[in-house]
């Protein structure tokens, strides 16, 4: 189970460090919302774990089934809404460098994840996610 060290540092700013390897991520409230934006908000953390949940578990997938997902690219954007404050649309747009794109089964196994992975399993049915994958 992963374990994460928060510290709150004031001025809308968190230090959040990955317990196991060390690695520390700083989050800032956005210049909408009366911080600085300097680092990612927490709400864009939600959005690219989409996004990274996405192409992690391609990942895996293609790794167990012989197949080459030999690079990828993707555009997050973040779509919010007030009152209440949240977010209700995330946008992907991927290009997969699939080296089997001409295998149909190759094709449908990675375009299954997409709702298919945690984070997109685990997020509000609210949250709209409009998901795109061109192959190319």
């Amino acid at each position: 189970m992963a374990s994460f060290k928060t510290i709150y540092q004031g001025e809308l700013r968190t230090e959040n460090t990955h317990v196991q390897s060390g690695t520390v991520i700083l989050t800032d409230a956005p210049t909408d919302n009366q911080g600085k934006g300097e680092a990612f908000s927490p709400t864009d953390l939600c959005a690219l774990s989409l996004t990274n949940c996405i192409l992690t578990t391609m990942g895996i997938y293609c790794q167990n089934h012989g197949y080459h997902l030999d690079g990828a690219t993707a555009e997050t954007t973040k779509h919010m809404a007030n009152d209440p404050r949240r977010i209700v649309r995330i946008e992907v747009q991927m290009e997969l460098q699939l080296r089997e794109k001409d295998d149909a089964h190759a094709r449908e196994g990675v375009l299954r994840i997409v709702k298919a992975c945690p984070v997109s399993r685990s997020l509000h049915p609210e949250i709209e996610q409009d998901v795109t994958v061109k192959f190319v």
